[in-house]
């Protein structure tokens, strides 16, 4: 059963109200506080980008619903940091520590700047064989969802499951979001662009034509 946060292509959620894409813009200035605390929680290195993915994604649904953008993140970096003993809830509902977080790497403000360019890549060696070729036809699985771990956090779209497309590029080999979200070991595989044409996602397409491109990892796709 798809996520509450898996919404592509669903009706009746309203429309889409694009914000302007600059990245030292924030409505409120809480917004920017609460990007600074993710990062900054983050680089304590006691979990990677697809856990606190896995941790948004398992916000309540009817909170996931009612909160903004980045509500949603403080409500995920909350529980993932209570998961992984980063704080207590006590500590969370007293707004203060009780302490040092012992064994926890630290980002000082200087190196800010350089770790937000470099970001974290997630380009790995893979001993898992190639294969797809450029221009082969693929079908993704249906239904969409994570193979490894039941209800597991998976970055195969549920409106995309069951559909035809095209490899259009090959990634290389990248960490395995179904494997690195529930701490099994990043499991590098290889990762392709496939094109899907519209009317293979959608009833009715206002565009029958156009092409919707996603990145999809190898063991999400067959031969079509």
């Amino acid at each position: 059963m798809t996520k509450v946060h898996d919404m592509g292509g669903r009706f009746f959620d309203g429309p889409v109200l694009p914000e302007p894409e600059d990245a030292d813009h924030y409505p409120e200035a809480w917004q920017a506080r609460a990007m600074a605390l993710t990062v900054a929680a983050g680089a304590c290195g006691k979990w990677n980008i697809d856990m606190s993915r896995k941790a948004r994604e398992s916000v309540v649904p009817k909170d996931y619903m009612a909160f903004t953008y980045y509500e949603k993140w403080l409500a995920g970096l909350a529980d993932i940091a209570v998961e992984t003993g980063v704080v207590t809830r006590a500590e969370l509902a007293a707004g203060a520590s009780d302490g040092p977080l012992e064994g926890a790497r630290r980002l000082t403000p200087d190196t800010v700047p350089g770790a937000l360019a470099k970001g974290a890549p997630a380009d790995r060696p893979s001993t898992v064989p190639v294969r797809f070729a450029v221009g082969e036809r693929v079908k993704a699985l249906r239904l969409a969802g994570n193979r490894l771990v039941p209800g597991g956090h998976t970055r195969l779209p549920d409106y995309a499951a069951g559909a035809t497309g095209r490899i259009l590029r090959l990634h290389g080999s990248h960490v395995l979001p179904d494997s690195n979200a529930h701490g099994l070991g990043e499991a590098p595989e290889p990762l392709y662009a496939v094109a899907f044409p519209a009317a293979e996602l959608w009833v009715n397409p206002e565009h029958p034509g156009d092409e919707v491109i996603i990145d999809m990892w190898q063991s999400y796709l067959e031969p079509a």
